[in-house]
């Protein structure tokens, strides 16, 4: 590799965000393993993830396609058929095993415990029946009241979501609603029994960006009425910037780096966090070329050894002893702060990506 200077990639400014988060964990997760069997082979869809997550606090899991970012979120809903996928380590919520759990404590737990916005509305909605009559169905499974009450319910959290005249739309049908307003309904639905962590995976994708900025904004609203922890699973830095408190970066089914977003994204201590910002494209003041990170990510079939990201990584050849190549790396603390960490050979990093003087996205 040329030992010319690396140009620093660029990070994205945030809105500050105060969230009085307890120390105390609501959510944790402990050498959670993930695999499915296949007749090509074992796919290894999470490998030895840990992290946890207090009350009032959002943590943004990002990562390309493939990197465990939804597997590992979908494990801690107990979403995951027992028949086909082989799970074990831990995840606690609230204090309770998820793990191990039956299929009927899991219909208990889900929607109390915890709940999940889905990237797709469109799909997760039934066609047949109103917006209310689901909303409904999901509060009466968890209450024992009346349809009368149950309805009176669905009204209330549509209208806290932001659905106009929500008396009457209650009883509209999935199709009747735009894009952002299927998805407000989605955290209606995912909000209706209170539960204590919500995990939104991708709820953005599909819509412009205006929408987006309002369902973002709605989803941190309603994190301080109801004090819940959150899950953001996002491949999108600039709505990381925007509402996360934490970010978790995820490749080939590891944790590869782990800290507040303002220091992961002001100086990435991983290649392939700092390869993620340098993709972003400049918005403002002098045009700079992009700078993709190479290759495309490994299959889960064939982890590669040593680091998972040693084939696509421009800065391998400076790793003594080929131990990129050889030697998985552990996610240990790579700075003065102790609540991060990284997963990385290289001994300073910050040198490395020069990311003193960074370029800054408005």
């Amino acid at each position: 590799m040329s030992e010319q200077t690396v140009r620093a990639p660029q990070t994205v400014t945030r809105t500050a965000r105060a969230r009085g988060g307890s120390e105390e964990a609501y959510l944790e997760v402990d050498d959670l393993q993930v695999q499915f069997p296949t007749a090509d082979g074992m796919v290894k869809a999470v490998q030895g993830l840990s992290y946890s997550l207090p009350l009032r606090r959002t943590l943004a899991i990002v990562g390309e396609s493939g990197s465990g970012k939804s597997v590992s979120s979908m494990a801690v809903m107990g979403l995951h058929d027992t028949k086909t996928a082989r799970i074990s380590g831990s995840i606690k919520v609230g204090g309770t095993q998820i793990v191990g759990m039956s299929p009927q404590e899991l219909q208990k737990f889900r929607g109390v415990g915890a709940s999940m916005i889905f990237q797709d509305p469109q799909s997760s909605l039934h066609p047949y029946f109103t917006i209310g009559d689901q909303i409904m169905e999901s509060y009466r499974a968890h209450h024992n009241v009346t349809k009368r009450k149950a309805k009176a319910r669905a009204i209330d959290m549509l209208g806290r979501v932001g659905i106009p005249n929500p008396t009457r739309r209650v009883d509209n049908y999935p199709h009747e609603f735009s894009g952002g307003m299927r998805q407000r309904a989605m955290i209606a639905m995912a909000l209706v029994n209170d539960p204590k962590l919500l995990i939104a995976d991708e709820p953005t994708t599909a819509l412009d960006v205006t929408v987006q900025a309002q369902i973002l904004d709605l989803i941190a609203d309603l994190q301080r009425d109801f004090g819940s922890a959150v899950v953001f699973i996002t491949h999108d830095l600039g709505v990381v910037a925007e509402i996360a408190d934490d970010i978790l970066v995820m490749y080939a089914g590891n944790a590869i780096e782990h800290g507040p977003v303002d220091k992961i994204l002001g100086t990435p201590q991983h290649p392939y966090t700092w390869g993620l910002l340098e993709s972003i494209p400049a918005l403002s003041g002098e045009p700079q070329p992009l700078h993709p990170i190479p290759g495309s990510p490994p299959s889960l079939l064939a982890v590669p050894s040593g680091c998972a990201f040693h084939p696509r990584c421009e800065f391998r050849d400076r790793v003594p002893d080929d131990l990129c190549r050889t030697l998985k790396p552990d996610l240990l603390p790579r700075s003065a702060d102790p609540g991060r960490k990284s997963r990385c050979h290289l001994k300073d990093p910050d040198a490395v990506f020069q990311t003193d003087v960074l370029p800054r996205l408005p």
